[in-house]
């Protein structure tokens, strides 16, 4: 049997963080089969090596999928300075974005890079996500995907997916790569994953319109569900939540929206995405999920961003701040439940990563 022609060689992806989305964007990568697809699994590794993983898809069914795997799975990040090492054409990254948590995502997929090849996709929520991984890595083309799909992993190795694959791809804009190609990298990635028939994956060329629509749902509904402990059906039920809380919250990123990227969120769209979720279903969203079980949240690319962003460009944003800072005070409670910071017995100082200060704020100086 002949090799592969040019044309014919599927795309070596490694995907980064193989949980609900991770895993669907596996799969659909593979079926549509422009991939060869590495996942590199942690807590669920040990049960997808023994019996892969069971999935039930709306858009794979309707008979539930039974011990796939992608074509290779690995419990820590490939090394490409390795001899033995194919270099990737592309790393998708799923994990969640916690900014403030290390390691970075940099620093994380560091290993797996090939300068001037490899193509950097992060399938993430928020806005300015790419700036760290540009100033990482210069000479790597970094494209956005922005996913809409509801897919969970519980326990591991099962994945439930419920809402349609629809992803939207865009080039970052990246001042040491030309456009052309960045451009070309971010339409390769679409054609791969749209090959899959059964998902929507489309190119947009501006990367901010998809991003800070998003935004409108997960710096409000997911946010303030989160500080609440309540689904959104129950804070539509409430009505004050939404009137006092979600729609404010949503008419702040539309104004910082307008007004530092030029992006226009009309007020029908924040209507519809209020009344988006089904009234019936009770939905948690995910910053919910992860405050309920002890998880850090995306906290800085979801709202810490855009708030920094409307400072610089002089939006007001009150709602976006009081919120912001009660995820922060749980953020802290969840790094100091983690070890990462931590009260001293007597009260009076605070540990936080390797400084103490005192209750008046002084530093006191350096600890082992």
């Amino acid at each position: 049997m002949g090799s592969l022609t040019v044309e014919e060689r599927k795309h070596n992806i490694l995907v980064i963080g193989s949980g609900g989305v991770g895993t669907m964007a596996a799969y659909a990568l593979e079926k549509g089969g422009k991939a060869e697809v590495t996942a590199v699994l942690r807590s669920n590794f040990e049960a997808v090596e023994e019996s892969g993983f069971d999935i039930k898809s709306i858009d794979h069914g309707p008979e539930p999928i039974s011990g796939w795997r992608p074509s290779h799975i690995r419990n820590t990040i490939p090394d490409v300075g390795n001899m033995f090492s194919r270099p990737f054409d592309f790393i998708v990254v799923t994990t969640k974005n916690l900014a403030d948590i290390p390691p970075s995502v940099a620093t994380l997929i560091a290993p797996a890079i090939t300068t001037g090849k490899t193509v950097i996709a992060l399938l993430q929520n928020g806005i300015n996500i790419e700036r760290p991984i540009i100033k990482a890595f210069p000479h790597n083309p970094v494209i956005s995907g922005v996913p809409y799909i509801g897919a969970i992993e519980n326990p591991p190795g099962t994945i439930t997916h419920v809402n349609h694959d629809r992803l939207i791809i865009s080039p970052f804009s990246n001042e040491n790569i030309s456009v052309k190609r960045s451009t070309a990298a971010a339409k390769d990635f679409q054609e791969a994953y749209a090959s899959c028939p059964n998902v929507t994956c489309t190119y947009e060329p501006r990367v901010e319109n998809a991003r800070w629509k998003k935004l409108l749902y997960n710096a409000s509904y997911n946010t303030i569900a989160a500080i609440l402990q309540m689904d959104t059906s129950r804070m539509r039920a409430s009505e004050f939540i939404i009137d006092d809380l979600v729609r404010p919250a949503m008419k702040e990123i539309q104004a910082t929206a307008r007004t530092v990227s030029g992006v226009d969120l009309s007020d029908g769209l924040i209507e519809t995405i209020i009344r988006a979720d089904n009234y019936t279903a009770f939905f948690r969203p995910s910053m919910l999920q992860d405050i309920t079980k002890g998880r850090f949240i995306e906290l800085e690319n979801i709202l810490g961003e855009p708030l920094r962003e409307a400072d610089n460009a002089g939006v007001p944003t009150p709602t976006l701040k009081v919120i912001y800072s009660l995820l922060k005070g749980l953020q802290f409670k969840t790094k100091e439940s983690k070890g990462l910071v931590k009260v001293s017995p007597s009260g009076k100082g605070l540990k936080y990563g390797k400084r103490w200060e005192d209750e008046d704020g002084k530093k006191n100086g350096q600890i082992g």
